[in-house]
C-alpha cells in the first residue's frame, strides 16, 4: 500500500547532486532553445534524464517539471504513455523480440519463450548481473527481415533461436556485438543522450546510416522495371473465369514469358459487370438525361 492510500504525505524526490545537476541545466538549456514553445521540449528532456540513471526516476520528473513549468502530473502522464521511457530499473541492454505477426510465426515467439528459459527472467525483467532486459515489442517496420530482434533500438535481422542466444550471451559476456545493419551498438544510456538530440559519438555512425537493405528495396526494383515482373497467378476459385477470359487481364503468357499488361492476374483491373456480377453497372449517366 502506497503513503498516499495510508495517508502519509509523499516525500519529495531527491534532487540530482551538484555537479549533474549543474550538467544537466546546460543540456536542458540546449535542448529547450530547440523549440519555440518550451513544453515541446518534454521528449527529449525525458530521454535526457533517462540517460542518466538509465530510467526516468521521481527526480527526473522533477526535473523535467521545473525546468518546463509544468507539473509533475503533467510530466508523468507523457513519460508514462511512451514505452520507451522506463518507469524501473532496467539493463544496459534492452533486447526486444517482435512477437507482432509476421516474426512470431517466423519463429519470434519461439526465440522470446527460448530467451526467456535461458535468462532466466519474465517479460520486461533484467537479468541480475543488469545487463539485459528482455522484452517482447511490436512490429518495427522491419517485417522483410522477420524475426528480428532489436538491442537498444538497432536492428538484427533474421534471427535464430541460436543465434538470438548467442548474441545475449555475447552481451553479458562484454564481447563486441555488431547489429546487422545501422549504427554501431551502444548501451542504453548512451542510446538515451542520443535520443534526447545531442551528437551521436560512435565511430562511423554517420557513415553506417540506417538505410533500407535489398529485401526491403526489392519491390521498387520491381516497381521500376530493374527485376522481372512477377508471374501471373492463376485463380484461386474454380467457378472463376479463366485469366485471359476476364476482362483487363489479356492472354496469359506462356511459361517464363512476362506477362503483356499486368504483373498479377488478381490485381489487374476489372470492370464492374465483371468483377460483380449480381451487381452490373454501366458508364454513369450524364447530368440532364
Amino acid at each position: 500500500m502506497s503513503d498516499v492510500q495510508l495517508g502519509m504525505p509523499r516525500l519529495p524526490a531527491p534532487d540530482y547532486p551538484a555537479d549533474v545537476r549543474a550538467r544537466l541545466d546546460a543540456d536542458a538549456r540546449e535542448v529547450i532553445s530547440r523549440y519555440p514553445d518550451s513544453r515541446s521540449a518534454l521528449l527529449p528532456l525525458l530521454h535526457l534524464v533517462q540517460s542518466e540513471e538509465g530510467h526516468v526516476t521521481r527526480t527526473g520528473v522533477r526535473f523535467c517539471a521545473e525546468q518546463l513549468g509544468l507539473t509533475t502530473a503533467e510530466v508523468t502522464a507523457v513519460a508514462t504513455f511512451y514505452t520507451m521511457y522506463r518507469r524501473k530499473p532496467s539493463g544496459d541492454y534492452q533486447v526486444g523480440v517482435c512477437t507482432n505477426t509476421l516474426c512470431a510465426v517466423m519463429g519470434g515467439d519461439a526465440i522470446f519463450d527460448a530467451l526467456k528459459e535461458h535468462l532466466r527472467v519474465g517479460n520486461g525483467e533484467t537479468t541480475p548481473d543488469g545487463k539485459v532486459t528482455l522484452e517482447h515489442i511490436e512490429c518495427n517496420a522491419a517485417c522483410d527481415y522477420a524475426p528480428v530482434l532489436m538491442v537498444n533500438w538497432e536492428f538484427f535481422d533474421n534471427q535464430t533461436v541460436e543465434s538470438a542466444t548467442a548474441l545475449v550471451d555475447d552481451l553479458r559476456a562484454g564481447r563486441a556485438v555488431a547489429p546487422t545493419r545501422g549504427a554501431p551498438l551502444c548501451t542504453y544510456k548512451e542510446t538515451a543522450r542520443i535520443l534526447a538530440g545531442f551528437p551521436d559519438e560512435r565511430p562511423g555512425a554517420v557513415e553506417a546510416g540506417g538505410g533500407a537493405g535489398p529485401a526491403s528495396l526489392a519491390g521498387l526494383r520491381l516497381a521500376k522495371g530493374e527485376s522481372a515482373p512477377g508471374r501471373v497467378v492463376a485463380p484461386r476459385a474454380a467457378a472463376r473465369p479463366a485469366a485471359e477470359d476476364r476482362p483487363g487481364t489479356g492472354p496469359r503468357p506462356a511459361a517464363g514469358e512476362a506477362p503483356a499488361t499486368h504483373p498479377s492476374s488478381h490485381d489487374a483491373p476489372q470492370q464492374t459487370s465483371a468483377s460483380d456480377p449480381s451487381n452490373p453497372a454501366g458508364p454513369a449517366a450524364e447530368e440532364g438525361e
